[in-house]
């Protein structure tokens, strides 16, 4: 098995080639192959004698650069069958050099023998060029495999191999995303060499009218925190300093029991902003409930319990471990057999945490809600009519025990008889597949509709409705039921 030598060109000119790296050209009886011809080094190389085997047919044959360097590998490969070879590269070969990955990837497999010997990086040249220190914080990014979520603009940021327009698009696009379109961006281009240029332009600039090739990198100073209030650290940072001795008193003495109130307000405050369809007022009530989250969070931290880093690590390995059809190797058709997955998985998560059954159906539910979990626990263990003919059977006869406790004129019994009706009727509707929470409230919409409707045409005569009789009240109803029948 031969070896590939592999080699750094430098950042730039002649000048920057390092000396070893030079005398190891000028000696070498290998083959050379180069990844590109374009780059300034070798133009100067070919003027001395030194000839190259490049491999940008393959850039021009190939879109994507996955299957240009993962074909660059291949004939690397296949050259060192017949003997050592010299591969060189651009810049330093561990710095943003894909190729090289590639074959320390075939090195560990065994396919060939490595002998990496560096090069002088471009960083350095650029370290220069934008006066930065990089201990003040730095990332260094791939621009043709750029992720939104990995930028970190609290540092000094560059995103290199910007060699096109359209790849100039692309993170135009992708920093738009957290950045105003006037924010500043230099554009770095041969940095050390004597064409070594700097531009400074709008964000939005930077795929207009600004040239780039393959020496180009963007360059992104840091940005103020109180730019990033849509990025997760500064909430997380707003809470921890009003919960802090120099904070808010209001928000310094609250803990979980005196927040219990405000989560499920601020619940049910989204799910008016949902069934209203309005999209403005779900942010800001979605908002309300994730502020309810790190308020508690904060609590736990300070406490020692635990961390909002808790409570995601925890709802992440929950929704892999519970999605083994997307995560793992599970194969499903249907929604229900990802329910019945999911029960599956949960039942073995829990063990035998709980004593009965319905242990897990929260009794701070409403009152509705409980009694749908309630019986559909019940009914999973076969406790449940098989139709539905013997549930309208229950509704009617505890309707007719309401009736008695009503004659007898007892009020607590009254109520108990009520509550079995009202179970009952849950219980009817559960079997048609239907909510009665949901059925409630979508009355509960149709009643504050007709009924606002009443008022408007109230106030519309000047009057209110307490002036009119039952039976004017009556007309009214029905005006507002025929008026709002098409939203209902």
């Amino acid at each position: 098995m031969n070896t590939i030598k592999v080699l750094g060109l430098g950042a730039a000119d002649l000048d920057q080639l390092p000396l070893g790296v030079y005398r190891k050209l000028k000696e070498t009886e290998s083959p050379l192959f180069v990844r590109t011809l374009r780059h300034p080094v070798v133009e100067d190389l070919h003027k001395e004698g030194i000839t190259f085997e490049s491999f940008d047919s393959i850039y021009e044959s190939n879109q994507h650069f996955g299957d240009i360097y993962n074909a660059i590998v291949d004939r690397l490969l296949e050259a060192s069958k017949e003997e050592d070879i010299t591969y060189i590269v651009p810049g330093h070969p561990m710095l943003a050099e894909r190729t090289v990955q590639l074959l320390l990837e075939k090195r560990d497999r065994g396919e060939v023998f490595l002998n990496i010997e560096g090069g002088q990086s471009f960083l350095d040249a650029t370290f220069t060029a934008l006066e930065i220190d990089p201990i003040e914080g730095f990332q260094f990014v791939d621009a043709t495999d750029l992720k939104r979520e990995q930028l970190q603009y609290l540092n000094h940021l560059i995103l290199c191999q910007v060699y096109d327009t359209l790849i100039a698009s692309e993170v135009k696009l992708t920093l738009l995303e957290d950045l105003p379109a006037d924010h500043p961006i230099t554009i770095v281009t041969a940095a050390g060499s004597k064409d070594e240029q700097l531009v400074t332009v709008p964000l939005e600039e930077l795929d207009r009218n600004v040239e780039v090739n393959n020496l180009t990198s963007v360059y992104v100073p840091p940005v103020a925190k109180e730019s990033l209030n849509h990025q997760f650290f500064r909430l997380r940072e707003v809470i921890r300093i009003l919960r802090s001795p120099e904070g808010c008193p209001w928000d310094r003495k609250q803990t979980h029991e005196s927040l219990r109130k405000y989560m499920i307000e601020e619940a049910y405050e989204f799910i008016d902003a949902v069934n209203q369809l309005d999209d403005e007022h779900m942010v800001e009530e979605l908002g309300d409930v994730l502020l309810q989250i790190m308020l508690h969070s904060q609590i736990g931290e300070e406490e020692g319990y635990f961390t909002i880093d808790d409570v995601i690590v925890s709802v992440t390995d929950k929704m892999i471990r519970r999605h083994p059809h997307v995560f793992g190797e599970i194969n499903v058709e249907t929604s229900d057999e990802v329910v019945a997955n999911w029960d599956v998985i949960k039942e073995q998560e829990k063990g035998s945490a709980h004593d009965s059954i319905l242990d897990s159906v929260p009794e701070s539910f409403p009152a509705l809600l409980q009694a749908e979990e309630l019986q559909k626990k019940a009914a999973k263990v076969g406790f449940d009519w098989e139709t539905v003919e013997p549930v309208i059977e229950k509704v009617e006869e505890e309707w007719q025990e309401f009736q008695e406790a009503r004659e007898s004129g007892d009020r607590e019994e009254m109520e108990k008889e009520f509550g079995d009706w009202l179970f009952a009727i849950a219980n009817l509707a559960r079997h048609y597949k239907l909510s009665s929470e949901n059925a409630l409230q979508r009355t509960n919409r149709k009643f504050r509709n007709r009924l606002s409707s009443m008022e408007g045409e109230a106030q519309a005569e000047g009057r209110s409705l307490k002036e009119y009789d039952l039976d004017s009240l009556e007309e009214l109803w029905v005006r507002a039921k025929a008026k709002n029948k098409g939203a209902e």
